[in-house]
């Protein structure tokens, strides 16, 4: 039986936390700007010192400030600080100024390591299989308590195989909400409108003749009907990722980009706008997996953290995966402070096939 890993909170009675001072807050001067000395938040619980009680920051964000609002610590955007809002200031983590980072909350009961060792690093070489099973019953159990975003690339939409495996994900409720390009949906309907995927047909990836021009012409004809859900219902779609999404009723944000085609009619142009829509669904995600995407992974790593506040005052462990088939796209996630994200180096398209057969023998 899956179960989560408990969350452990300091221990609060110790002279660390009773002798640590409030922590301090000042006035943003404008919009958009944070007093000096502000504190940029981390993916990991940060506990506030206000009036002697220790706050929860209960929904964060890494790169964010901190603002005392109505007796709780809320976490914003410097852009959508508001003139007059009071912002944590500060820079240190251990209670020097009010201020805890606790990072080892979820800590894993590791076995006792050798100074030296091979293999510690995850890589091309590493063996997945306990992944694999780990992952296989985090997502029977997020299924039902849980809610599942997945962040994809294009990649695995060329693929017929990977596509309907992908489609399964999302019927069988898998899948709550996908966070993606112009690119995924424009060579998934692609691949439902005229079978191919950037001119080559999804099975055999055999070019077709005048193929360069299939996805301007899914586009176009997408434009001409106004919306996605009008094109697959005038066109007769009947299979694909978006064609499922739309079936099943899962939301799906589609992020531009400045060499997008088109684009598509949902895409949205204004990046600010796309973060904003999909933080939405990600300040409530409690499994991450993105697949393929290295600035979208990045960006989303970016805006989810290590944990989870339930709607019963649970601490739950955010659980975030990053799959490719490039070693550098995971590291570089890491790089960019998602310290948590845990890495399979794989090819994607594989990937989505194996966990689609493993959860529908079950």
């Amino acid at each position: 039986m899956f179960s989560l890993r408990r969350y452990t909170a300091p221990d609060f009675t110790q002279p660390l936390f009773t002798h640590a001072p409030d922590a301090v807050f000042l006035p943003a001067p404008k919009d958009g700007v944070a007093p000096e000395n502000f504190h940029a938040m981390s993916i990991y619980p940060e506990y506030v010192k206000v009036g002697g009680q220790w706050l929860l920051a209960e929904e964060s964000r890494m790169d964010c400030a901190a603002v005392l609002e109505q007796g709780r610590i809320a976490v914003r955007e410097f852009r959508l600080l508001k003139e007059g809002d009071m912002v944590l200031i500060g820079r240190t983590e251990r209670c020097e100024e009010g201020i805890y980072l606790h990072a080892t909350g979820f800590s894993r009961q590791e076995t006792e390591q050798e100074a030296f060792s091979f293999r510690r690093s995850r890589s091309r070489e590493t063996a997945y299989s306990q992944d694999y099973t780990e992952l296989y019953d985090l997502l029977r159990h997020e299924r039902e308590h849980g809610r599942i975003v997945w962040v994809l690339g294009p990649a695995f939409s060329f693929d017929k195989d990977a596509r309907d495996a992908m489609s399964w994900l999302i019927e069988a409720g898998y899948v709550h909400a996908i966070l993606a390009g112009n690119a995924l949906a424009t060579h998934d309907l692609e691949g439902a409108y005229l079978g191919t995927a950037l001119g080559q047909d999804i099975y055999t990836h055999i070019s077709q003749p005048n193929g360069h021009y299939n996805h301007l012409e899914t586009i176009n004809r997408v434009r001409l009907h106004g919306s996605i859900d009008a094109f697959i219902r005038e066109e007769g779609m009947d299979n694909g990722i978006i064609y499922s999404c739309e079936k099943c009723g899962v939301p799906y944000v589609l992020g531009g980009s400045i060499r997008d085609d088109g684009p598509l009619p949902p895409v949205y142009g204004n990046v600010y706008e796309a973060q904003d829509a999909m933080r939405s669904h990600l300040r409530t995600a409690t499994t991450v997996i993105c697949m393929a995407t290295m600035l979208h992974t990045i960006a989303s790593g970016n805006m989810t953290p290590s944990y989870r506040v339930t709607a019963d005052g649970t601490i739950r462990e955010v659980y975030f995966y990053c799959v490719d088939v490039s070693e550098f796209a995971i590291n570089k996630l890491g790089d960019r402070g998602s310290l948590s994200a845990r890495g399979i180096v794989t090819n994607v398209q594989d990937f989505v096939v194996l966990l689609q057969k493993n959860l529908s023998s079950t």
